[in-house]
């Protein structure tokens, strides 16, 4: 998400044509910060960059600092006491008044809050801008397409509710009015994002109501998307209409990122989950069912207070069932303002770092597993772009998203080709054209 709406920046002010993007902040005359608050890390990072630009700031006065993302609004009385150095605070929700909150500052140099305290524009305002000319060209043969915003789940740990606000779906028509755009500048791939794809509930200009699996039938009619992906999905809301979609829409991707968060019953009931194992095993064998072929990836939270080592183990074998194909892999931190925070956060981090490591070891394996499965067979690849380590090659993605690397010519790029791949070098494997 965040990468998105890092997306949605560049391209929003790339379209008036009045400013610059360099890679280095130390010569900047605007510098945005879109931050993400759902991990202290993440948080950790801002603190550093913004002692950095304080000392820009001192040398440059006229240097302007944005701050964006959920920890904008999470953190907005810190940043309004203790760093004068913010000149806007805005909600990603406001994106589009970026290029405005800018000039405005500029006329008026006072400080701008711009978060909660305006009328939602995120079901509108999609419309003012995406259908110009040029407002994409930072896309290349996929994107990310936002069809909802905010959480409605409250999990013990997570600060989404609380930063995002309550979900808030786009409407059928600017979200397919946006991929149709996309389409007809040489996307063929897109990938649905919200905190919560599968709960998206919507209206058609009519008033009939659009559930998520409706959404997916109206995006596979159109001609030119040759592939479908979603992030991130919570099984409790993977409806039977949902998996039925895996079985009517070859579009969809034979690839599913499907968060457990834990193996054990009892620390599910803790984080707040709202489904047991069992349920998770029954919905993974349901959309197997349908598509024997699907790979899994899936989030796992290690060192949640009073996860015993027996409920890690759990973990543990949950993995080898499953046979999860990627993780995210996150060690437990108390985040304020959540249920959890209440929680004692009992597992040290030596013991945090160990079982970080050791499911990270699993996954591992796995990948190695799919990826030797993968030789000598043949896959249809969307070819994205050059190898950055040897120009002479370019690479594609399966559906299962693999990068293929394979010798071709550039007029490739955009299009999706067969190919079989013979080698697996230093976990890269590499095709021939067929």
């Amino acid at each position: 998400m965040n990468h998105y709406d890092s997306m949605k920046i560049i391209n929003h002010l790339n379209y008036f044509n009045k400013y610059k993007f360099i890679k280095s902040f130390y010569n900047s005359d605007i510098i945005i910060l879109n931050m993400c608050s759902v991990r202290k890390k993440s948080e950790d990072k801002v603190f550093n960059y913004l002692k950095k630009i304080n000392i820009l700031k001192l040398n440059n006065n006229n240097l302007i600092v944005c701050i964006c993302g959920c920890f904008s609004l999470k953190s907005k009385n810190i940043f309004l006491k203790d760093y004068d150095i913010i000149n806007i605070i805005f909600s990603s929700k406001y994106i589009n008044n970026l290029h405005f909150l800018i000039n405005e500052y500029k006329k008026k140099k006072k400080k701008i809050i711009y978060i909660n305290n305006y009328k939602n524009i995120y079901k509108s305002n999609i419309k003012d801008l995406y259908i110009k000319k040029n407002y994409f060209k930072n896309v290349k043969v996929y994107s990310y397409v936002s069809i909802m915003q905010g959480c409605n789940k409250y999990c013990s740990y997570c600060i989404v509710p609380f930063t995002k606000g309550k979900e808030i779906s786009r409407s059928p028509e600017d979200i397919i009015n946006e991929i149709c755009y996309l389409s007809k500048n040489n996307i063929k791939e897109i990938n649905l994002l919200g905190q919560n794809v599968n709960s998206y509930n919507s209206f058609f200009s009519n008033g009939n109501i659009c559930k998520f699996s409706d959404l997916l039938y109206l995006i596979s009619n159109i001609k030119d998307i040759e592939r479908i992906r979603f992030t991130t999905s919570h099984p409790i809301d993977f409806k039977d209409d949902i998996i039925n979609c895996y079985k009517n829409i070859s579009k969809i991707v034979n690839y599913l990122h499907l968060p457990v968060q834990s193996g054990s019953d009892k620390i599910l009931k803790l984080m707040g989950r709202k489904y047991n194992i069992l349920y998770y095993k029954e919905l993974v064998n349901k959309i197997l069912s349908v598509r024997p072929n699907l790979t899994f990836s899936t989030d796992f939270i290690v060192g949640f207070p009073n996860e015993s080592e027996n409920d890690f183990i759990l973990t543990l074998d949950l993995i080898n069932e499953i046979k999860f194909d990627h993780s995210y892999i996150f060690m437990y931190s108390p985040r304020p303002g959540t249920k959890s925070y209440n929680y004692i956060d009992n597992i040290d981090m030596v013991e945090k770092k160990r079982r970080f490591f050791e499911i990270k070891k699993l996954i591992d394996k796995n990948v190695l597993y799919y990826n030797n499965k993968m030789l000598g067979n043949k896959y249809k690849i969307l070819v994205e772009g050059l190898s950055k380590k040897n120009r002479k090659y370019l690479y594609g993605r399966t559906e299962n998203n693999r990068k293929i690397f394979f010798l071709g010519n550039i007029n490739l790029l955009g299009n999706l080709i067969n190919i079989k791949i013979y080698k697996l070098k230093n976990n890269y494997l590499y095709g021939k054209l067929i």
